[in-house]
């Protein structure tokens, strides 16, 4: 029965505060709170510090990214990484259960899911409802922080779930893969905004919101509503994916319903539309708005 659990990509909240109350959380268990909000609006590490999961640490993931580009949230180096979350207690054999406070239920989270997965960690799991709906349901927060003791994370950069802004150009050609933007669909059109961005999308891409497949409540839809969301773009999961969006955080989403569908190689084009806007040629970048200014 472990063995299943630990290859779950989402655990419930009830799953999750038994081993709480069991004191499972250490070595082999370890709690994250990748949560993340622009800075004016809210402060993710000054809400975790006040009020987060028994046991859990803080997983920043603005220290955990390759601060040296020029674009958002970049994967750091392996030993970025490794160095990264083996300060957080976590161990090649760690159970690691990820979750955020985003009001949606699930925003960050997938992002941190799918950094593990790239770095080849496969006993990751997302906290399904976040942590809205572990209030929600009436499960213990505290403000106590722990001092997880420090363990070896040896990181390999799995290459399969990582596109690079090459690999998307020449696929604009060679259609080798199918591309899917997470992005809302007035930003995926060209129409409004994209923070701060003109928006648009990459010639190819099929739009699927990433809230499509979260309940109103914010729980991971059932597979059965997935695989209907899948069809109904016309997005084969038998053939090869990417996902993609404005900084390669809600493609993760893409990426975790795939998973829950059995589809495990779902790549994430991790520049996203942030790299994509200022090195595409301008063809590459498709608008509504742009058309209908022509």
């Amino acid at each position: 029965m472990a063995s299943q659990v630990l290859s779950r990509p989402l655990v419930t909240a009830k799953w999750l505060s038994e081993a709480v109350r069991a004191g499972r959380v250490g070595a082999s268990l370890r709690i994250l709170d990748a949560s993340w909000y622009p800075p004016q609006e809210r402060n993710a590490r000054q809400e975790f510090k006040e009020r987060h999961i028994p046991g859990a640490s803080f997983f920043d993931i603005e220290e955990c990214r390759d601060q040296s580009s020029p674009y958002d949230f970049m994967l750091p180096s392996e030993s970025h990484f490794a160095d990264y979350v083996g300060r957080l207690g976590v161990s090649n054999d760690t159970h690691v259960v990820v979750y955020d406070g985003d009001a949606l239920g699930t925003f960050y989270a997938p992002r941190a899911w799918w950094m593990f997965r790239a770095f080849g960690h496969k006993e990751v799991s997302v906290l399904n409802g976040g942590f809205k709906n572990w209030v929600k349901e009436g499960h213990p927060v505290t403000a106590e922080l722990s001092q997880p003791t420090p363990a070896v994370f040896k990181a390999r950069l799995n290459r399969a779930l990582l596109k690079t802004f090459e690999e998307m150009i020449q696929n604009v050609g060679s259609l080798k893969f199918q591309v899917v933007d997470s992005r809302p669909e007035g930003r995926f059109r060209g129409v409004e905004l994209d923070q701060g961005l003109e928006s648009g999308h990459i010639p190819g891409a099929v739009n699927i919101p990433f809230h499509s497949f979260l309940t109103e409540a914010g729980h991971e839809k059932s597979i059965e509503e997935i695989q209907q969301i899948f069809r109904e773009k016309k997005v084969d999961l038998s053939k090869p994916l990417t996902a993609t969006c404005r900084k390669g955080v809600t493609a993760c989403h893409i990426a975790l319903a795939a998973y829950l569908c059995g589809k495990r190689d779902v790549a994430v084009y991790d520049g996203s539309w942030s790299e994509w806007f200022h090195r595409a040629p301008a063809r590459y970048k498709v608008s509504e708005l742009k058309r209908n200014k022509a």
